[in-house]
């Protein structure tokens, strides 16, 4: 992949797809395809491949999901594997037609057994059953690990797979039912700073431990991966260290600078109870994190208040 390929990102407009976008243009490539939603419906096989028969996109990085925190996940179980399944389906096999030279599709560590050995394996793939909460987006996630793979076996395509930790950063989703626990919580300590509430409820019991690694940070190991790795199997990403959702919690409070005090409701699932993810394999290959987490929820509060004053705050 050079300065002047053509490059498409798919699902540009999300808070990964535009951390490629703007990783790319800060390395100098210079051909980068985009089209909205509006301008290319992703669910549409007619519409996809008419695109790709168009452009003739010579790398892919295939960053457009319908995603979620555990509400969303619950209440539309269907939508989440219906969709992502559609999506990548339609992306992965225009790509084949029309003779893409590389992809790159990303996946999430959810793929992985609810009680996986930590820190997890790649090998831990379809080892054990899944965490319920998200199970039917987890499935649609292995589906397109295995499309990948299925389309290098049969036809020689060097279609690749990235499985990232826990994300966050620029750009992120701040819906009550839809978002993470980082924006989630985010939102919550700001809401209750600026109303003088004197205490905020986080989810769970706060044991849960979890590994979250920054946007940009995975924007800079997609490009690393597509330039440096060749291989069927997909490859995780992540920062190899985890902290309890209690600690992330504190260290949010500090950030925001919320001064009331923490309930923890008992009676909300926790999830799954660790998922670090084994990042050997790509410090291996020469690429390794560079935003700790403290900075990086710095980093995050400062685009969250940016966004809301600006009234950009993704909140769908």
């Amino acid at each position: 992949m050079n300065i002047n390929s053509k490059i498409y990102v798919a699902g540009h407009t999300g808070m990964v797809g535009s951390a490629i976008v703007r990783n790319l243009k800060n390395k100098g490539f210079v051909t980068i395809l985009t089209k909205t939603r509006a301008e290319l419906d992703l669910l549409s096989q007619v519409s996809v491949l008419s695109f790709f028969e168009q452009e003739r996109p010579e790398y892919v990085f295939l960053a457009a999901a319908k995603v979620g925190g555990i509400i969303g996940n619950k209440n539309k179980p269907a939508d989440f594997i219906y969709q992502n399944l559609v999506i990548q389906n339609n992306i992965i096999h225009a790509a084949h037609l029309t003779g893409t030279t590389k992809l790159l599709f990303l996946g999430s560590s959810c793929i992985y057994p609810k009680f996986a050995s930590q820190p997890i394996h790649e090998d831990a793939l379809l080892s054990s059953t899944l965490e319920p909460t998200n199970e039917y987006y987890a499935l649609a996630k292995i589906a397109g690990i295995k499309m990948c793979e299925g389309y290098r076996k049969q036809y020689g395509s060097n279609f690749i797979s990235a499985m990232p930790t826990n994300l966050y950063g620029q750009g992120d989703n701040y819906h009550p039912e839809n978002s993470h626990v980082v924006p989630a919580m985010i939102k919550k300590f700001h809401e209750a700073k600026e109303s003088n509430s004197p205490t905020v409820t986080i989810w769970g019991t706060g044991a849960p431990m979890r590994e979250f690694l920054h946007v940009d940070d995975m924007a800079d190991a997609s490009v690393f991966l597509m330039q440096n790795y060749n291989e069927e199997k997909h490859i995780n990403v992540g920062t190899g260290e985890d902290i309890t959702i209690r600690e992330l919690a504190e260290t949010i409070q500090k950030i925001v600078g919320y001064e009331g005090g923490l309930i923890f409701d008992t009676s909300k699932p926790d999830g799954t109870p660790r998922k670090l993810l084994d990042v050997t394999k790509i410090r291996n290959l020469g690429w390794k994190h560079s935003i700790n987490l403290e900075e990086g929820l710095s980093k995050t509060y400062k685009h969250f208040l940016e966004e809301l004053s600006s009234n950009t705050l993704r909140n769908i």
